[in-house]
């Protein structure tokens, strides 16, 4: 399991993916989660402004990353 330190009250799916490197750039969060499975504390959910905040753990192309 990764952590992912933020310095701001939240991040949302879209932005962890870019800073994963999982996409390369913010318009292609939306065709991404068409497409991919994210799972956020292990429920399914594919909006790319969903809220992520200390404490989730997402599951997203074998990796799980814990926001922190």
């Amino acid at each position: 399991m990764k952590n992912l330190k933020i310095t701001t009250e939240f991040i949302t799916l879209g932005q962890l993916l870019k800073i994963e490197n999982i996409i390369s750039s913010g318009g292609e969060a939306k065709f991404y989660l068409q497409n991919n499975m994210c799972y956020v504390n292990d429920e399914p959910d594919n909006r790319r402004g969903r809220k992520l905040y200390p404490n989730d753990v997402i599951k997203v192309e074998n990796k799980i990353i814990k926001i922190v």
